[in-house]
């Protein structure tokens, strides 16, 4: 497999964080590329991180909720809307937050 070849192989996802919901974990085979915090009005609502998936085929995605229990989920990444690029990532994301006028922003972290 040539480097070009693997680089269209590569696959993308957005994953969430929710302060006091819950929270996304990196686990085998999920590498963060990016993180963004979501604010809206002047506050943070949620973390949006862009993760390449370096293993498509057994990667599990942990989810863990903030309040007592803490129930944890390990969610098949093929549940997971994926994204050829990091720039498709981001297009989605930029698609989900944007809601008119409202005072929305999306920061680098």
């Amino acid at each position: 497999m040539t480097s070009n070849q693997h680089e269209v192989d590569d696959m993308y996802v957005v994953l969430t964080t929710k302060p006091g919901e819950f929270r996304t974990e990196m686990s085998t085979g999920v590498q963060p590329v990016e993180t963004y915090d979501y604010i809206f009005y002047g506050r943070k609502r949620a973390s949006f991180t862009i993760a390449k998936l370096t293993d498509q085929d057994q990667t599990r995605i942990r989810i863990v909720e903030d309040e007592p229990p803490q129930i944890e989920n390990n969610v098949p990444c093929k549940l997971f809307e994926k994204f050829s690029s990091v720039e498709d990532a981001r297009h989605e994301l930029k698609t989900l937050t944007t809601y008119g006028s409202m005072d929305i922003q999306l920061k680098l972290v």
